[in-house]
């Protein structure tokens, strides 16, 4: 588990409002506790021979609050403020091909019309397809192939130019 994965379960964790959360693997033990004062994360690693080195130059207990968590997407967004934001409008797993096998739907430098399919996000077994409400140039992919998205989670940046 890499540290956006625990970013995006911290960031889940708080919008759902359960009060505790407990995670455990093999590897890696994590529990997740909101409380009306602040959100806390504890991490707790085993062994550190098999951590990924992102994790293992972190400490071993993390406490983060969900106002922290809230401000770091907004710094981008002022650099981006020339260009759209698609953004998902269902939470699933977001796909950029129609199959394995298929070309991608959309790459960065591509020039895109409203209506064209972007991606797919699957949820609960069906497979929806996330068409463009703009016209432009594909300047950024946001999401990872076959990543978990949230409800208006920015998937894309587009320049409308």
């Amino acid at each position: 588990m890499d540290i956006k994965e625990i970013q995006s379960l911290i960031k889940f964790v708080a919008k759902s409002g359960a009060s505790e959360v407990k995670l455990e693997m093999e590897d890696i033990k994590i529990t997740i506790k909101t409380g009306s004062d602040s959100d806390t994360t504890i991490v707790h690693q085993v062994p550190a021979a098999q951590m990924p080195q992102q994790i293992l130059s972190a400490p071993p207990v993390v406490e983060a609050s969900a106002p922290a968590a809230a401000a770091a997407p907004a710094a981008p967004a002022a650099e981006d403020s020339k260009y759209i934001t698609i953004k998902s409008p269902i939470i699933g797993t977001f796909y950029r091909k129609p199959s394995p096998d298929k070309p991608l739907f959309v790459e960065v430098g591509q020039t895109i019309a409203e209506g064209d399919v972007l991606c797919i996000i699957e949820a609960m077994k069906l497979f929806n397809e996330i068409e463009s409400e703009v016209s432009g140039k594909i300047v950024k992919i946001l999401v990872d192939d076959s990543s978990p998205v949230e409800f208006d989670q920015p998937l894309f940046l587009v320049d409308p130019s």
